[in-house]
């Protein structure tokens, strides 16, 4: 470890110009480098203090690896249009050329790095079809995570058209925010006064909800989604999040972000087809992508099935939950402790819970 603290600077260039203007400045800087291909990075990538990238690694990260903070990019000359546009889509805080940025890079080589961001961890469920129950299995994976796993957790609903899981989970009278009081237009947030403003179910889960009157999603964009998933990060918890399988900024943000992508499908020939579209476009923004496959199955087909069809690994197949629409209709969402939604949301935070280096999560 360096005396800047923090380990070694983590360095993905195939540019060997680059690499050699890097390694000077790392000397007068006194850092000390590690420089890398992609399969060997994931094992330090959110670790490193700060990642060099030339625009081409900085394209193959951007495909196959999790956004993360102190990521400079570094140009062959004046950064370009493209250049930028490439910082943009990796979330790099600086973008410099050199030789003429030398000075700078030294400078951000020179700061001392900062403290442990923490490891909480960021979920995201997705139907791939209409109905497929994706509200109701991200509810279910946090009541799982906050009541039988005693984990700080937070529930963020991004869809601006549901009903809002406040009401899924029957707290929907009970004081606190909802997206439509939260005005955020970038930067950091509190985690601690975010959690106290928030209504609770139960004493480790809060819930972020739309709400249902007026513009119930006033606050819901991209940039507050971004900082409100940040904050959740750095203060460890779990963050499960109910995102719609519609194209929008906030939905983008959530998948960049996101350290799994859960894809719900029920067991149908017509529901696999949409997926497959739905699971294509995900993909583009994530690799680490799952299928949970959800019956009844009218046609006989195996969650492996589909998961061979969409080549997506298969956390869990899901027998239909019996009573689910009587206990939501009174009462809110409580799945029993060998119902079929917490043995498979069980399973999900298993697979979250294993962090493994590859993309294949759930293999």
């Amino acid at each position: 470890m360096d005396e800047n603290g923090g380990g070694e600077v983590l360095v993905l260039v195939q540019d060997e110009a680059l690499l050699q203007s890097i390694r000077r400045v790392a000397a007068a800087a006194d850092r000390e480098l590690q420089e890398a291909d992609i399969a060997d990075a994931r094992h330090v990538w959110g670790t490193a203090p700060i990642v060099i990238l030339d625009s081409h690694m900085a394209v193959a990260c951007r495909n196959r690896l999790p956004r993360r903070r102190h990521v400079v990019l570094l140009c062959d000359g004046p950064p370009t249009v493209d250049e930028w546009r490439i910082a943009t889509a990796v979330g790099a805080e600086h973008v410099l050329g050199v030789p003429d940025d030398e000075s700078a890079l030294v400078a951000v080589l020179g700061e001392p790095s900062e403290p442990s961001e923490g490891d909480g961890t960021v979920l995201a469920v997705v139907g791939g079809c209409g109905g497929a129950g994706a509200s109701t299995l991200a509810a279910a994976i946090a009541l799982t995570a906050a009541t039988k796993r005693l984990q700080s957790t937070l529930l963020l609903d991004a869809d601006a058209w549901g009903s809002g899981l406040d009401m899924l989970l029957g707290i929907e009278e009970v004081p606190g925010l909802r997206w439509s009081g939260l005005s955020i237009e970038g930067g950091r947030i509190s985690s601690d006064a975010l959690s106290d403003a928030l209504p609770p179910a139960g004493e480790r889960l809060r819930v972020l909800a739309s709400g249902r009157r007026g513009n119930g999603d006033a606050g819901l964009t991209a940039a507050a989604v971004r900082a409100v998933l940040d904050a959740s990060r750095r203060s460890g918890e779990l963050v499960v999040c109910d995102a719609p399988r519609f194209p929008n900024q906030v939905t983008e943000t959530v998948l960049e972000i996101s350290d799994l992508v859960v894809l719900v499908i029920p067991a149908t020939v017509r529901a696999c087809i949409a997926a497959g579209k739905v699971a294509k476009w995900i993909a583009e923004r994530n690799p680490n992508q799952g299928i949970v496959v959800r019956g009844p199955a009218p046609g006989g087909l195996r969650g492996s099935d589909l998961a061979e069809v969409l080549g997506i690994p298969l956390i869990a197949s899901m027998r239909a939950e019996r009573g689910l629409s009587g206990m939501l209709e009174l009462g809110g969402l409580r799945p029993g402790r060998r119902s079929s939604l917490s043995v498979v949301a069980g399973a999900i935070l298993d697979t979250v819970a294993s962090r493994p280096s590859s993309r294949e999560w759930a293999a």
